[in-house]
């Protein structure tokens, strides 16, 4: 979504980043999982193709995507590279034509040491927020699956309600009515927020080793009309249909 494309929304544990092509192999490589194109209910992609899905997703205005970072390692001293900061991904999707009030959320902490330490939540949170304030939205949307129960359960601590059970997509479907006693619950659950602009931080001097600037080398072009955003999972790993 272009709206989002030069914000930083920065959480106590995780920071939130526009989707860029400098994202794309780390996720590229994620999504080699099985285990997550599973959670996720994702195609393998090739690199070019993932290339492009980035590209396209920065240009859509029903998407809403951030790239999830460490909080800890991206502050660190000298600054490393955002790449070895990914920890996965949240989104929002604002597709339902006839309620422009209702975003499906989609959070993904793909890294497997980084899970079940509350980085999916404070994502969650911190992009409900910006839907809250940014983007109008009153209703949120989660489709997960019925077999994905951390997912569930996160959903659930978040005051979303099962809505919903599809045993031919094997998911559960769960909502968040946002009236004024939990648009206040997540402001206030989101009051350490900081909002940025991103090409400034962009313009920073990025530090890295030899060898980290050889492993990002293999990056493709990037198209020059293209500058940035989109995403996916959660051990935490919910996506829609």
């Amino acid at each position: 979504m272009k709206l989002n494309q030069n914000t930083i929304l920065l959480g106590k544990k995780v920071v939130l980043v526009p989707y860029t092509s400098e994202h794309v192999p780390r996720y590229h490589e994620w999504m080699k999982s099985e285990e997550l194109r599973h959670l996720t209910a994702s195609e393998q992609l090739t690199l070019q193709q993932e290339y492009e899905m980035q590209c396209s997703w920065c240009e859509d205005e029903d998407k809403c995507t951030f790239i999830v970072l460490d909080a800890e390692k991206w502050q660190a001293q000298p600054r490393p590279p955002e790449e070895s900061c990914m920890v996965g991904d949240v989104n929002l999707f604002l597709t339902d034509l006839e309620d422009p009030t209702l975003g499906e959320i989609e959070v993904m902490i793909a890294e497997p040491s980084c899970r079940r330490q509350g980085l999916g939540t404070e994502a969650s949170l911190l992009i409900m927020s910006y839907g809250v304030t940014k983007l109008g939205l009153t209703k949120f949307e989660a489709k997960i699956g019925q077999e994905n129960e951390p997912s569930i359960r996160m959903f659930q601590k978040l005051h979303f309600k099962q809505v919903a059970m599809s045993n031919v997509f094997q998911e559960v479907t769960l909502r968040l009515a946002v009236n004024e006693s939990e648009r206040q619950w997540i402001l206030e659950q989101t009051s350490h927020m900081e909002e940025r602009p991103y090409r400034a931080r962009k313009a920073e001097p990025v530090t890295a080793t030899p060898s980290e600037q050889k492993s990002w080398n293999y990056m493709l072009p990037r198209p020059d009309s293209c500058t940035g955003d989109k995403s996916t999972v959660s051990s935490v790993c919910s996506r829609p249909s």
